[in-house]
């Protein structure tokens, strides 16, 4: 680590026989941040480049934190080191200072206010992160593509489109996630758990994003808008669709004709045209067979007449 990011600043007057020393905080070239030690922001940089140096050694998994990596040994040893217990809800926790987080769940406690909107979180950090919503900062780059982001959870999870990696498995049916909370809003499928409730509607979800998009149509907030036109909408989506109609992007193409469309339900309203048009083959070539099918029977029922008849006069 480069020792410039400490600066001595000295002869600093407390008194006409002292000088002070102070330790200026460590800086991350990337996003800005300062941390008081060399540690925490060699920690913090491990982060950003994605480095974890510490693998278990019975599972391969690797974390960026010796202390991640020892709760990671003792789910496998079965080891219990917890010292801290919710008196609500019985929850253990490594020390009291989780313990205090925790418990700001059951109070409803939000001691950290954006000073911007108003909006209060229980964690400092949870805070940090969505001040980022306001200024803009995205600190966290795609080392392949360069697309930034404001978390590196959503960092992590942008990188395994890239990879293709899906780490997480649905045990009833076998379908694979990127991140742990699509398998989590999946298996709800399956469950018919629909956790989330509209309290004005009573209708329920199986995702808090779902109900959170439902809400706006009872309170009419549409905070997606166009740049180009102004118009508003309730989902991110369906201004992303909107777009289209002024760049001319039509991203969905049909497999049997070539034709573009910039919704994917208009493609599929176009697919049943050419469906149709194999269900009417189908139907016609059936319609033809069975008329010449038809035509056969009666005119082998004129030949039997017929024949009836001849056979008739010569008994006479």
């Amino acid at each position: 680590m480069n020792d410039t990011c400490y600066q001595r600043v000295e002869n600093v007057p407390v008194s006409e026989s002292q000088s002070v020393t102070r330790k200026a905080s460590a800086q991350c070239d990337t996003c800005g941040k300062t941390f008081d030690k060399k540690s925490q922001l060699t920690r913090h940089l491990r982060v950003n480049t994605g480095l974890k140096p510490y693998p278990c050694s019975t599972c391969g998994k690797r974390f960026n934190q010796k202390s991640d990596l020892d709760l990671r040994v003792r789910t496998h040893t079965g080891e219990k080191k917890k010292s801290a217990q919710c008196d609500t809800c019985g929850k253990t926790f490594q020390n009291k200072s989780n313990l205090t987080t925790h418990l700001r769940i059951h109070t409803g406690e939000k001691p950290h206010c954006c000073n911007t909107c108003g909006k209060r979180f229980i964690q400092k950090s949870d805070l940090e992160r969505h001040i980022r919503t306001h200024t803009g900062e995205k600190p966290y780059p795609c080392s392949i593509c360069g697309k930034r982001f404001i978390q590196t959870s959503k960092l992590q999870r942008h990188i395994r489109s890239h990879t293709g990696e899906k780490p997480h498995c649905c045990n009833t049916c076998g379908k694979r996630f990127a991140d742990s909370s699509g398998v989590i809003n999946h298996m709800r499928v399956h469950t018919g758990e629909k956790p989330f409730s509209c309290n004005t509607c009573k209708k329920r979800f199986i995702q808090k994003s779902a109900l959170k998009t439902h809400i706006r149509n009872h309170t009419g907030e549409k905070p997606y808008s166009c740049s180009i036109c102004g118009k508003r909408f309730i989902q991110k989506s369906a201004l992303k669709t909107h777009i289209r109609i002024h760049t001319g992007e039509k991203p969905h193409s049909c497999s049997i004709c070539g034709k573009r469309f910039s919704q994917r339900t208009h493609l599929k309203k176009h697919m049943r045209i050419h469906n149709c048009e194999k269900f009417c083959c189908c139907t016609d070539t059936n319609q033809e067979t069975n008329t010449f099918q038809n035509k056969r029977t009666r005119t082998a029922i004129k030949v039997n007449k017929t024949q009836t008849g001849i056979k008739a006069k010569s008994q006479h």
